[in-house]
């Protein structure tokens, strides 16, 4: 009997019984590949969890897991505080982003006290030997293979035991079983379901590295981010010494929270001052300059909101954000021009947030409005003040969370002045008051900000 074929889309996992040239569902063109369908595709574990029979939530015994510190203190911060035991944890970054040596970090810190599994793919052993010896990396339980085939792997972990496997990585991995080629849809799925299996049945942390499409999204079907606890994704500029280390999926914590790491000679070096040194380089009185305090999970960060307005030689006038979606800063613009008399249907207008931090919050409203308004008066805001607040569509300036952590924040870096919505100056503590001032509106803060 013949072996039935289906067609699978390589970017998102969508299933179809005949190749189309368009996906429906991601709208990619020419991403179908042929599948062989195996009625025996699955472990027999996962078979056997079919079998299982109902159970009562009360009568479930639960056992806390005692997270286990990576020795990277941003790295915990974002994980939510530490490893969780028996977790698969996915990271994905552009390639030359730093990676394979934060997992040869992480593998190096952990080796101290626990015995750590590292399976690259796509390196030999001598290539990742020195590359530690330029990490300083001497553990004694740290246990190196090069292999892709998952049976040899499975093998491997079944022998050494280990405490934590670091699969670097997942598209290089392939199951001999499966006809399609190393990296493909079928063969990510099935690495992935494995390594799950491995995870949850002997209570082993497995960080999986996968890589990043030109659209930024993990290469590999879109079900593979459903299939683990959590999805780190490492941001920064190739060329440039910080990187971002942002949480989008934690079964285990927050996905608010990032760490920030500088890349240096000797690897990645956790930034102590994150708000310091995203605004380090910053050109005092400039207009178009103006700093703001955002939350990212728990922490307050001072960044750096620019803009620059310049006469356009085009009938429509380009607007152009970076760190700030496109779409809320047009709102802002004409939100300024309707409630402060600025006409910039001349002018094109380009903001960006410095560092390359990613503002989503509507704190950052009131430190646009004021950056756009100051490039295009050529006026600079006052020396040592922070801005913060949400602008509504009347120019009225809505109150912020976390007040009082954002002042103090402000303070510690040596700012003198913070320009807050009225609404916030009640959930102050008193001895702040006379370094705050509250506003109600665009007008009012421009009279305090200039």
């Amino acid at each position: 009997m013949a072996n039935k074929k289906k067609f699978v889309c390589r970017e998102c996992g969508f299933e179809s019984a005949k190749w189309l040239g368009r996906c429906p569902d991601c709208g990619s063109w020419n991403t179908f590949e042929e599948v062989n369908i195996k009625k025996d595709n699955y472990p027999e574990a996962f078979k056997k969890s079919v079998l299982s029979q109902p159970v009562l939530l009360n009568e479930i015994e639960t056992i806390e897991k005692e997270r286990v510190t990576s020795g990277i203190k941003e790295l915990d911060r974002v994980l939510g505080g530490g490893i969780v035991p028996g977790s698969l944890i996915l990271i994905g970054g552009d390639p030359g982003i730093g990676k394979s040596t934060l997992m040869l970090q992480l593998g190096g810190n952990l080796g101290e006290n626990y015995r750590v599994l590292y399976i690259s793919g796509e390196e030999s052993a001598r290539q990742i030997k020195m590359r530690a010896d330029r990490l300083d990396i001497k553990s004694r339980n740290f246990y190196l293979v090069c292999e892709n085939d998952m049976d040899a792997i499975e093998n491997c972990i079944n022998e050494i035991n280990p405490n934590f496997v670091i699969l670097d990585s997942v598209q290089t991995v392939y199951i001999p079983g499966l006809e399609s080629a190393p990296g493909s849809i079928n063969q990510v799925r099935e690495v992935t379901l494995r390594s799950l299996r491995i995870s949850k049945e002997k209570g082993i942390a497995v960080f999986l590295v996968g890589h990043v499409t030109k659209e930024g999204n993990l290469a590999g079907p879109k079900t593979l981010e459903h299939m683990v606890d959590t999805v780190l994704y490492f941001e920064g500029e190739r060329y440039q010494s910080y990187r971002i280390l942002r949480s989008v999926k934690n079964r285990f914590g927050s996905t608010n929270e990032i760490g920030i790491f500088e890349m240096r000679e000797k690897g990645l070096v956790e930034v102590e001052s994150p708000s310091n040194f995203l605004l380090s380089g910053r050109t005092k009185n400039s207009p178009g300059s103006v700093v703001t305090c955002t939350i990212e999970g728990t922490r307050p960060l001072l960044i750096e909101v620019q803009a620059l307005t310049c006469s356009s030689g085009f009938n429509i006038p380009k607007r152009q954000t970076y760190g700030i979606d496109y779409n809320r800063a047009s709102l802002l613009i004409a939100v300024l021009e309707k409630n402060m008399g600025l006409f910039l249907n001349r002018e094109d207008v380009f903001i960006n947030i410095a560092g390359g931090i990613k503002v989503t919050e509507p704190a950052a409203d009131l430190a646009v409005i004021l950056a756009v308004f100051s490039s295009f008066k050529n006026k600079p805001l006052l020396e040592g003040l922070v801005v913060m607040g949400e602008v509504g569509l009347s120019g009225e300036v809505r109150s912020v969370s976390y007040p009082e952590k954002r002042v103090y924040e402000a303070l510690k870096l040596g700012f003198s002045r913070v320009i807050l919505p009225k609404a916030n100056l009640r959930d102050l503590d008193a001895k702040l008051l006379d370094k705050v001032t509250g506003v109600s509106n665009l007008i009012e803060a421009e009279q305090e900000a200039f």
